[in-house]
Parts: C-alpha cells; sequence; structure tokens
C-alpha cells in the first residue's frame, strides 16, 4: 500500500498575465486557490505554497483531498478571418 509521502498530486493551474505587471494563477478544481508573482517563476512558487496550505486545510477538515478531477486545460484556435462583426 502506498503511503501519502509516495503520492504526487498534479493540479492544473491557470497563468494570467496581469496588466501591471506579474502573473496571477489559479487552480480551477480549487475553489479560491488563487496567488500572483512578479514573475513566472515567483508566481509558480507561490500557487505552490497556496495549493499546500489549501489542501493542509482540507485535510485537517477531514476533506478528502484528491488532484485533478477530470479537469482539462486546452487551448481552442479560432481564425480571426471567420469571425463576422456587426456593423
Amino acid at each position: 500500500m502506498k503511503s501519502v509521502t509516495d503520492t504526487v498530486l498534479k493540479y492544473d493551474a491557470i497563468f494570467e498575465e496581469a496588466e501591471e505587471g506579474g502573473f496571477t494563477v489559479s487552480v480551477p478544481s480549487l475553489p479560491g486557490c488563487i496567488s500572483e508573482g512578479d514573475t513566472f517563476e515567483e508566481a509558480k512558487t507561490n500557487i505552490t505554497e497556496a495549493i499546500t496550505a489549501y489542501l493542509e486545510s482540507m485535510a485537517k477538515d477531514e476533506i478528502p483531498v484528491k488532484s485533478n478531477s477530470g479537469i482539462f486545460i486546452g487551448s481552442i484556435e479560432v481564425p480571426f478571418s471567420s469571425l463576422t462583426f456587426a456593423k
């Protein structure tokens, strides 16, 4: 049987460039789990810490902890030339 220390949980994160610089990052499968950073690397470090705190809180409240639940984040390309705008 695997122990908790042998388990690696994986979560998708959405990184958005902020207008004022830096990045805001959220985890869709963990509602309210949001962080930010002045650089991509800092945002990645900060969201890792936020996820850890989120999961520790879940464990304390005896809420089952799982990784992504069937969520997949991907890109969809839509050709701009195919869009029709009202005049």
